[in-house]
């Protein structure tokens, strides 16, 4: 275990005014709070904190890191309180130290969910001060270097959790030092099979190719100092869990892997880059495709260099990345090379971080947008959708760069740009040509979104995007549109029990028995009325106390329908009635088929007259026609040869009634029914079935089987419906 002077002495390498007594005060307090508690392994649990705060000191820290990094388990695991810290210790190392602290106090239904909230928790401490982050990941290193001695069970879900979450993190912050070791621990412990392979392999090849690499170096650097570059070159070799994840996403063998090996070429300033690049580039041919400039379109991360790739001596194929020290200050120790620019955090206020560092513009941005998920679970996995580090870069038509994850398509573009032309997005031009916006963008396109205003985003793109600033705007649109739709549904609902009870209904009179109710608003009130959680008579009971709804109240319909005076409206969840049978042995007015075939409509939805419709063979059992729109033809697609054309016969389809279903959903109550059957009668619609289904008191479900004479009749028909008040749905069902 680290002794207190040798914690002060290495501060002091790097920052001789290190205040000494606030790091001696540091030790002797948590040494004391952690007394004899003991880690997995058996050590005194002081002596992570320690390991911890040696970590930081590598990085070159400030004082209230390094002091942060003591205490940052004391609030957690022992006596000590935030109040206690900040009076002996000052208000920004507290703040720092409870930024580090877990949510243990709260009942979360998940381990997931309490896992996503305090990864928010973490996150919003970060946006305050990216020293917390600096200490959070330096304590999982520590963790993670120890996780042998923990139960396999815990021990593999601190792998997964590592990989997933802080090892993209420590990358997306330009620390790749850190998250190469914290990914090749988190691959010895999930795979360890595959990390004992990869790790030979390894070793094997780099005893081999030991000489080659040299023999590279000597050429490289020789090559440049004779064109007066002053110039380091340092041969580096892959990680473990990127060879394994390269040969995993490729699916290719060790063997098959050209780039184990790769070269950097370190210089003095950036137009020495450009010159190095030059010389590379005339002595050894270029491997096309293989270039990237990195320097005039930094990634996210802050990471700049230049990369290429050229046949080299001896025909191999190098690799290599070409910057300048100061690059490679900043690409090995990311954010956290800010602080040895500017002697420490303390003078990076005013928000001097955020100008200079993309990776913590990237970070609040994030931040801001995650922090509006309601949903642990949800905020975690947008988390990990925004962690991705292989990216796109595309430019709006006047030139903006956008930076996308691998895999983006211009839905994610649009949502880049702005929420809401994500939204509104109805279609898209690459680079000049019109294009689906499911298509696969590519490094350099440029992208036109075409939008159209009062759109709202299908649910199905949450399913298609691949950013999490994406997913959650559409997950956010679509719950709004449902959220509007039930709470239209609510309100009709409430307002009809109020009007049955001989009651006056008024929002401000609701409004003010919203707490009774446990509801924040007029619309969470109607919502959930709509979707059933909540009876409108419980509304009604909250305004006028001891309100009564008379099941016999008549509601302001048309005559009842002889036919269905027996169908009870009861307790059951699903009623079905029937009427009459079509006509199932007359012939379809159907051209364009051989009529030796039997034909029959669709099972669900059939169709009439002025669809376009399409016929599917089935061998054995005749034709069936399909409207044109039905989703039941994607089944077919991969069947070309079963599809028929037909056409209606116009002639033929005079005065003959067609199969239709339509779908409802009204409000539940008497007389409802009879208004419904009343409107299909009065407008020349024949009904075959219904099946009735009731979700929720307050409302029904109807799925109505018609026979009407032809499109034209059946969306008059549609129209009335939704014309009545005690109708919130109505809609054909294509089958």
């Amino acid at each position: 275990m680290m002794r207190q002077y040798e914690l002060v002495e290495r501060v002091k390498s790097y920052n001789p005014d290190a205040d000494e007594e606030l790091l001696n005060r540091a030790y002797v307090y948590a040494m004391k709070a952690h007394g004899a508690q003991k880690r997995a392994s058996g050590d005194p649990y002081f002596a992570h904190p320690l390991e911890v705060a040696a970590i930081l000191t590598d990085l070159k820290l400030d004082d209230a890191t390094i002091v942060a990094a003591v205490l940052h388990d004391t609030i957690e695991d022992t006596a000590a309180t935030r109040e206690e810290i900040e009076k002996l210790f000052g208000h920004k190392i507290a703040a720092l130290v409870e930024g580090l602290t877990k949510i243990k106090k709260l009942d979360f239904v998940s381990t997931k969910a309490k896992q996503g909230e305090n990864f928010r928790k973490l996150l919003l401490a970060v946006a305050q001060d990216v020293r917390v982050l600096l200490v959070k990941l330096a304590d999982r290193l520590h963790n993670m270097r120890t996780l042998h001695y923990v139960p396999e069970e815990k021990r593999k879900r601190i792998a997964e959790e590592t990989l997933d979450i802080y090892a993209p993190l420590a990358g997306r912050m330009g620390m790749q030092g850190m998250r190469d070791e914290l990914e090749d621990l988190s691959f010895k412990h999930l795979l360890p099979d595959a990390y004992a392979m990869i790790s030979k392999r390894l070793a094997e090849l780099t005893e081999r190719s030991g000489k080659a690499i040299q023999t590279i170096e000597r050429d490289l650097l020789r090559q440049l100092r004779a064109r007066g570059l002053q110039c380091d070159v340092k041969g580096r070799r892959k990680h473990g869990y990127s060879i394994w994840r390269k040969m995993e996403r490729k699916n290719i063998s060790f063997e098959q892997l050209s780039d184990i090996f790769g070269f950097r070429v370190l210089v003095d300033k950036i137009e020495d880059c450009y010159l190095a690049l030059g010389v590379v580039h005339t002595t050894w041919p270029m491997v096309p495709g293989r270039f990237k400039d990195y320097i005039s379109t930094p990634k996210q991360n802050d990471y700049r260099s230049l990369h290429t790739t050229v046949i080299g001596p001896g025909s191999q194929r190098v690799e290599l990345q070409i910057r300048t020290q100061t690059m490679h200050k900043l690409a090995e120790y990311g954010i956290a090379a800010h602080a040895l620019y500017k002697e420490g955090f303390d003078t990076l206020v005013g928000g001097a971080l955020e100008q200079e560092s993309l990776a913590y513009q990237w970070l609040k941005r994030t931040v801001a947008l995650l922090t509006e998920e309601d949903n642990p679970d949800e905020f975690l996995e947008h988390t990990k959708l925004e962690l991705f580090h292989d990216q796109v870069f595309c430019f709006t038509p006047k030139g903006r760069l956008i930076a996308l994850p691998r895999g983006a398509t211009p839905i994610d573009f649009a949502y880049a740009v702005h929420t809401g032309i994500g939204n509104s997005a109805v279609g898209c031009k690459v680079n000049g040509r019109t294009a689906p916006l499911i298509s696969e963008l590519a490094n350099g396109d440029e992208v036109e979104i075409i939008s159209a205003p009062g759109q709202t985003p299908p649910a199905a793109w949450e399913s298609l995007v691949v950013t999490g600033k994406a997913r959650a705007a559409i997950r956010r649109a679509t719950r709004a549109a449902t959220r509007r739709q039930y709470a239209g549904l609510g309100r009709q609902i409430v307002e009809r029990a109020f009007a049955r009870a001989e009651k006056t209904y008024a929002d401000d009179k609701v409004k003010a028995v919203l707490p009774r109710l446990a509801r924040a608003s007029l619309d969470d009130l109607f919502a959930s009325v709509g979707r059933g959680e909540m009876a409108s008579s419980d509304v009604l009971k909250a305004v006028y106390p001891g309100a009564t709804i008379d099941p016999k109240a008549p509601a302001p319909t048309a005559p009842q329908d002889p036919d269905w005076v027996g169908l009870k409206k009861d307790k059951n969840v699903k009623v079905k009635a029937q009427k009459r049978k079509p006509d199932d042995g007359a012939a379809i007015p159907i051209t364009g088929l051989d009529h030796d075939l039997p034909v029959r409509f669709a099972p669900d939805g059939g169709a009439v007259p002025g669809d376009r419709i399409v016929g599917i063979l089935t061998p054995g059992e005749g034709i069936t026609i399909y409207p044109i729109q039905s989703p039941a033809l994607a089944a077919f697609d991969n069947e070309p040869d079963r599809w028929v054309d037909v056409r209606w016969d116009e002639e033929a389809a005079r005065n003959r009634r067609f199969p239709a279903r339509i779908a409802l959903r009204s409000v539940n109550e008497p007389g409802t029914l009879a208004q419904i059957t009343s409107i299909i009668a009065e407008h020349d619609g024949n009904i075959d079935n219904i099946e009735m289904r009731r979700p929720a008191p307050d409302f029904t479900e109807l799925a109505i089987d018609l026979a009407v004479w032809d499109l034209k009749h059946l969306n008059a028909i549609i129209s009335q419906l939704r014309a009545r008040p005690v109708i919130n749905r109505a809609e054909r069902v294509n089958g």
